[in-house]
């Protein structure tokens, strides 16, 4: 893989990710671009224990724009974008309408006594699976999985050594149910500052298993135990298995693991990102085989901190789905919105017999 990285009119930075070595990209960013936005505002919830991010430019962000208007094709003689080059693999950058970035601007100390502020550090991009419009990631061949994955575990690193980030999440969000703004195919990856509700609640748990049995990884029992029966199992290889979690919340939903309990991407060897490809594919197209149309998602990898619990944390990847029948979708309503308390309307046993026949 050739990795070259430019800056973009406005000072943001691009980075592709090749497949061929002989590959030049020193097309300039030719736009007039104002600068970009500063940091977002965090205000702390004592209620909840939680940070809120304020990021209110990004209501003026760019939505669901026609293709001969998007911002992630190349770029043309008679069209500007965001990638300059006329082609490409796979190609990341900071997005331009970050909700966390290292263009901190001084914040007040707090709202009240009990809400504090802090400028929302960290950073936000954008990746970019392929240059083709109208691609999905489950129409891509096995090396450019392997293309995107290794550029995930380059951003996980380089994000992660950040000064303040505490977690690097990458995700692709599929779908116009789903909330996307562009078509594209293209996913993100958000370093926080801070540690996430769910990465606590994960973390709280593993914590307490490792020291109810010695140290034991909470995670990857779990998942032993989910080989052990293969009732819920979707597919699986010598490097990963794909099954469907006994108390799943959404009416399809996932979890691809390394059988090798690893903090993150950057951990994964040569042969598990290789493996990981063909069975992820696997699953995607039975995702879109379940109503023989494109299905709405979200891919989330789930890794561990990058400065603490790391012996705690399994990575894994959470893909799941709000559509529940051919014309029906899974709204979080007043129990899951109001409560947090998810009610499934499919049993995961019916969901694996529904995926494995797809």
């Amino acid at each position: 893989m050739r990795r070259t990285a430019l800056t973009l009119a406005d000072g943001r930075e691009l980075i592709y990710f090749d497949e061929r070595d002989d590959v030049v990209r020193d097309q300039p960013d030719r736009r007039e671009l104002p600068p970009p936005p500063p940091a977002s505002q965090l205000r702390y919830d004592p209620l909840t224990d939680e940070w809120v991010a304020l990021a209110v430019h990004r209501q003026t962000r760019t939505f669901l724009p026609p293709a001969d208007q998007c911002p992630l094709c190349p770029s043309t003689a008679d069209r500007l974008s965001e990638i300059p080059a006329p082609d490409y693999a796979v190609a990341v950058f900071e997005n331009r309408f970050p909700a966390f970035s290292e263009r901190v601007v001084e914040e007040p100390a707090e709202i009240t006594p009990f809400t504090p502020v802090r400028p929302g550090l960290g950073r936000c991009e954008v990746v970019c699976f392929s240059d083709d419009h109208h691609a999905s990631f489950a129409g891509l061949p096995p090396h450019r999985v392997r293309t995107v994955l290794d550029a995930l575990a380059d951003r996980t690193e380089v994000l992660g050594g950040l000064a303040g980030v505490e977690q690097v999440f990458c995700f692709e969000n599929r779908g116009v149910e789903i909330g996307v703004t562009l078509h594209h195919p293209h996913g993100q990856i958000y370093a926080y500052p801070f540690l996430p509700p769910r990465t606590r609640s994960l973390l709280a748990a593993a914590r307490r298993h490792a020291e109810r049995t010695g140290g034991r990884n909470l995670y990857a029992d779990v998942l032993a135990a989910e080989r052990a029966t293969g009732d819920r199992v979707v597919a699986t290889n010598e490097h990963w298995t794909a099954y469907v979690p006994a108390a799943a919340r959404w009416p399809f939903e996932v979890h691809v693991a390394p059988h090798r309990a690893v903090p993150d991407i950057p951990a994964l060897t040569a042969a598990e990102r290789d493996a990981f490809g063909p069975l992820y594919l696997d699953l995607l197209r039975r995702f879109d085989g379940l109503f023989d149309s494109p299905m709405p998602y979200i891919a989330a990898w789930h890794q561990a901190p990058v400065r603490i619990d790391r012996e705690l944390g399994h990575l894994h990847l959470q893909l799941f789905s709000i559509r529940r029948a051919a014309d029906k979708l899974k709204y979080l309503a007043g129990s899951e919105s109001g409560m947090g308390v998810f009610i499934n309307d499919i049993a995961p046993e019916r969901a694996v017999a529904l995926l494995r026949a797809a």
